[in-house]
């Protein structure tokens, strides 16, 4: 899934280390990745659609949905001295081994961007189930990996969490599964909680905050309901409407429109298509779409809203475009092709490994050291592990245009307590 949306900030190259671990030195970081101070540095979804818990491609997906290939011989990267695990389904079928092809050429561009890495990637196909990835991991730290990156689907990270546990070791999973999360387990990726925290937060400082809520009836509305119900009054709003649809969304958004007059801020989460949609049987059931604020999620970022003259003006938490239009630069050089929108994550994850075995000794990828709360910044932007976990982002908020996405508020550079 290549994914219209560009996401993201450049950083430069130098950057001087500081801070109680580690003062007066200065390193060369990878292209894109400065760690956060006071660990290391000076300084300091994205599209992401639905079917990310649903379909082959998805990271959260249960299994492929057509048979895999062949398995992968297991493959080296680099010739540094900290072996580091990257377990990706590269066999899988479809959308999900595209994926994983091209998540792997970005770790292995990340490692060729970092001046003298001292890491080896040990690189292992886990054919798409958690009985390869389980094989794999076991492999792995057999062969001395001290930490794993991957898997990419949610039912394999336990059986990757299980070999990883038994030996002490943090996994760096990218799946978008927030329950899976914890005990050694750090999800590197796009979850909804960021962009739902991100744009409730900005829609209050301007002064919206009386809030109707529609969300797809699946396992990402799901995890939007929870995130939304607990972030509109922890911003000292409410929620004067609140509907779930499915293939039916004229019922629910009459509903919906019934209560607008009570609310100054309309929130739709969905993907491009089905967002027009749900705007559309909106404004069919008597809403005034222009009178009301409108908010979404990263998944916004579509050419279909863009084109959407009902959308127009609406905001959405994502990351800033602009590093990832660089990255997709770099990597059309080297690969001749584009990638994928979650390459940047497998990226981030290899320029994140490779700067702490350069800098934090032995204790390198624990917990304590992964959890630092200033958080680390990467191609997509600035982001931090949660001690049970999952992650926080530092995003933008962009309104819709008919050219695409405009900032109206940049990611923070820096996370508060």
């Amino acid at each position: 899934m290549t994914g219209p949306r560009d996401p993201r900030s450049s950083f430069s190259e130098e950057s001087p280390v500081q801070g109680p671990l580690i003062s007066g030195a200065t390193r060369r970081s990878a292209l894109g990745l400065l760690l956060g101070a006071p660990l290391l540095s000076a300084c300091a979804g994205v599209q992401q659609s639905l079917s990310q818990f649903s379909n082959p491609f998805s990271s959260s997906s249960s299994s492929p949905a057509q048979p895999a290939g062949p398995p992968q011989q297991a493959t080296t990267a680099g010739t540094g001295g900290v072996k580091v695990a990257v377990i990706l389904p590269l066999s899988a079928a479809g959308n999900a081994g595209l994926a994983a092809q091209s998540m792997r050429n970005a770790a292995e561009m990340a490692l060729a961007e970092f001046q003298n890495p001292n890491i080896q990637l040990l690189i292992k196909d886990d054919n798409g189930s958690p009985q390869g990835a389980q094989a794999s991991a076991q492999q792995a730290v057999d062969e001395g990996a001290e930490i794993i990156l991957g898997p990419l689907f949610a039912q394999s990270v336990p059986a990757v969490a299980q070999i990883a546990r038994t030996r002490g070791i943090s996994v760096m999973a990218f799946s978008t599964d927030s329950s899976i999360a914890g005990r050694g387990v750090f999800l590197l990726s796009f979850l909804p909680e960021s962009d739902v925290n991100r744009i409730v937060e900005y829609s209050a400082s301007i002064g919206k905050r009386s809030v109707a809520v529609l969300v797809p009836d699946n396992a990402y509305g799901n995890v939007v309901e929870a995130a939304v119900k607990a972030a509109v009054p922890r911003r000292g709003g409410r929620i004067v409407a609140f509907e779930k649809y499915g293939a039916d969304r004229a019922a629910p958004a009459r509903t919906v429109a019934q209560q607008l007059g009570s609310a100054d801020a309309l929130f739709i989460a969905d993907d491009g298509d089905a967002v027009v949609a749900v705007a559309d049987a909106m404004s069919a059931a008597g809403a005034n779409l222009r009178n009301i604020q409108l908010l979404g999620t990263g998944l916004w970022d579509s050419p279909r809203v863009y084109a959407s003259s009902s959308l127009q003006g609406g905001l959405y938490a994502a990351p800033d475009p602009a590093g990832f239009r660089a990255f997709s630069g770099r990597y059309r050089t080297k690969y001749g092709a584009e990638p994928v929108r979650t390459a940047t994550l497998a990226y981030d994850a290899v320029a994140l490994v490779a700067a702490l075995a350069r800098t934090q000794g032995t204790t390198r990828f624990s917990s304590d050291v992964l959890t630092n709360p200033s958080g680390f910044a990467g191609i997509d932007g600035l982001f931090r592990f949660r001690a049970d976990g999952t992650n926080e982002r530092g995003l933008a908020v962009m309104k819709v245009t008919t050219g695409g996405g405009v900032a109206v508020a940049g990611s923070p550079k820096s996370f508060g307590a």
